[in-house]
């Protein structure tokens, strides 16, 4: 019959130390990692709205250059409301379907394109940038007078 042993746990002495010494930058690597990945999720959602209320607002406009104005200002506004703060922005507003004649179907699309800074950060290996884009077109009224 064997016996129970007896484990002393004072020669377990420091293990606790050494083990938070190897864990906690696994940790902090994977909280800056999900900081990161919530950033970019945030701004991927922002640009898309952009892209889809500058679309909205251009096909409301009677004029090509007044759509391609409305399109970029509605863009920026909503960049702005969300609190995106793009390193580097571009709204493309295509207007061709102005030239359409009145009673043929027509659209407005709108790619807004963000560069989302994640320098700061400070994760190694992180890129210190992410370029996003989004599209979104929107129709124009059919029987509404356009120029």
């Amino acid at each position: 019959m064997k016996r129970a042993r007896h484990i002393n746990w004072r020669d377990e002495q420091g293990s606790y130390s050494v083990e938070t010494v190897i864990l906690a930058p696994a940790i902090i690597a994977l909280m800056l990692l999900m900081i990161a990945f919530g950033r970019i999720t945030d701004a991927t959602g922002a640009v898309d709205g952009a892209a889809r209320a500058a679309a909205r607002a251009a096909s409301l406009e009677r004029e090509a250059s007044a759509a391609q104005a409305a399109g970029s200002a509605a863009a920026t506004r909503s960049l702005n409301g969300e609190g995106i703060h793009c390193a580097s922005s571009s709204v493309s507003v295509d207007t061709s379907g102005y030239s359409l004649d009145l009673g043929q179907e027509a659209t407005v699309r709108v790619t807004v394109t963000c560069t989302a800074p994640l320098g700061e950060i400070g994760l190694p290996g992180l890129p210190g940038s992410r370029t996003l884009r989004a599209s979104w077109t929107s129709p124009i009224d059919t029987y509404r007078g356009r120029q």
